[in-house]
């Protein structure tokens, strides 16, 4: 059973900064692209960050290049998103994704999301 758990969202003043966590289960980590969403109250969610299945290669909304960086750790099955020069607009709801290959193609997995409010 797929499972992914994210943590390490909270309020945090405009120009701070916060490290998300994803903590994977279910499927074999190492080979699986990995990207972080994130999603205001009725809005279309959007894409963060994206990593590849051997961290070759990130990819970055231009809203945040220059202020969030993406990693994984195959070895914790975890992939994280350090967030930095936070702004009140980087408020919402954060997500999780695993693009999974699966014998019929790839399959997208979602977490729960955690929540990040820039205010002071």
């Amino acid at each position: 059973q797929v499972q992914l758990v994210e943590s390490g969202g909270g309020l945090v003043q405009p120009g701070g900064s916060l490290r998300l966590s994803c903590a994977a289960s279910g499927f074999t980590f190492s080979s699986s692209a990995m990207s972080w969403y994130r999603q205001a109250q009725g809005e279309e969610r959007e894409l963060v960050a994206s990593i590849t299945s051997d961290g070759s290669s990130t990819n970055y909304a231009d809203s945040v290049k220059g202020r969030f960086t993406i990693s994984r750790d195959d070895a914790k099955n975890t992939v994280y998103l350090q967030m930095n020069s936070l702004k009140p607009e980087d408020t919402d709801v954060y997500y999780c994704k695993a693009l999974i290959l699966r014998n019929w193609g790839f399959a997208a997995y979602w977490g729960q999301g955690t929540q990040v409010t820039v205010s002071s």
